[in-house]
């Protein structure tokens, strides 16, 4: 039987990491054609071809990284790859997510997955996570469903999944809408059909930048007062609530909003921002009316992803369109 195409590529992350020495922390360390070898199982399911494109911690990805990383991606599906897996770790895995899904234009799946356990513990969930996430991409039903996240036996869709434990195996979820799927007896099973999915050109431009800022009790505006001065692109705050921000904040807020986007999220990891609930200054009302925009269900984190993507492919006046997507 002709097996089908899969490719994979490693970016590092815990999924790939060892202690060199006994007593010293782990490191990333470990090949995606060692991790490979975890899965023997996998020759089985198809033909598989690897790439180790990085051994970096996922808090040292950059975005014009990712963007050679799509560029590969891209190429395997031209090559005839039925679907692709990308191994990196967690602790931006879910902005990774986010970030190719936006730009990934293709009926093939991308799934992402990693590992809370470093290659050398017991228990190690790496070799399970690689094996599920691989069904996933080879699964006909998961076509059209763009970027996909795959962790502990659960299927989120890249526009919804957080990280929401620092340590724990569990540490993915989607809040409000929960997994779209599952991985039940090594099948997997859909929650709810495709979405549909708005996929941006690639950046004309890469070096914009874009803040993100948090809203606290008794923050001072300093940093919030050099946005501009400091050369930003566009802004994003993690705001109190349903999306408000300190009384001191707001008029400084109205002025960045005269020069460069601003999206205000909600700080709280669940639920949508308000539109037409609180009128008092600082509220969402207040910064509508100056010229703010509310990132609903979008997190503080995608929303800076996305907003990074607009201004590079000049899109940003498109910016209410796929906020009210999300």
């Amino acid at each position: 039987m002709d097996l089908p195409k899969l490719a994979i590529a490693a970016l590092g992350g815990t999924v790939s990491m060892q202690a060199r020495n006994a007593g010293e922390g782990i490191v990333p360390a470990v090949t995606g054609e060692t991790l490979l070898e975890s899965v023997p199982e996998l020759a089985t399911l198809a033909r598989v071809s690897v790439e180790t494109l990085g051994l970096l911690p996922s808090a040292s990805l950059d975005f014009e990284f990712l963007l050679g990383v799509l560029s590969w991606a891209n190429v395997q599906i031209q090559q005839g790859a039925i679907g692709v897996v990308i191994t990196q770790g967690t602790d931006t895995l879910e902005e990774t997510a986010t970030f190719f899904d936006y730009l990934w234009a293709h009926d093939q799946p991308l799934v992402l997955t990693g590992a809370m356990r470093s290659a050398a513990n017991a228990g190690a969930d790496g070799p399970a996570n690689l094996l599920d996430a691989c069904r996933v991409a080879l699964a006909a039903n998961s076509r059209q469903r763009g970027v996909q996240v795959v962790m502990n036996g659960q299927i989120h869709c890249a526009s919804a999944v957080r990280k929401t434990d620092s340590l724990a195996l569990q540490a993915f979820s989607s809040t409000i809408v929960g997994p779209v799927g599952m991985l039940v007896e090594n099948t997997i099973h859909y929650l709810r059909p495709p979405a549909q999915r708005k996929v941006l050109p690639l950046p004309q431009q890469t070096t914009q930048k874009i803040a993100l800022l948090e809203a606290s009790l008794s923050a001072d505006s300093l940093m919030l007062e050099s946005i501009l001065e400091l050369g930003y692109d566009g802004l994003v705050i993690a705001g109190f609530g349903a999306g408000h921000v300190p009384e001191n904040w707001a008029e400084v807020i109205e002025t960045i909003a005269g020069k460069i986007p601003v999206i205000i999220a909600t700080r709280t990891g669940s639920g949508s921002t308000a539109r037409s609930t609180y009128g008092f200054i600082g509220g969402e009302m207040d910064l509508i009316r100056k010229g703010a925009s509310m990132a609903g269900l979008l997190c503080p984190r995608k929303a800076r992803v996305l907003l990074w993507l607009l201004v590079g492919c000049q899109r940003q006046d498109a910016l209410a369109s796929y906020l009210s997507k999300d």
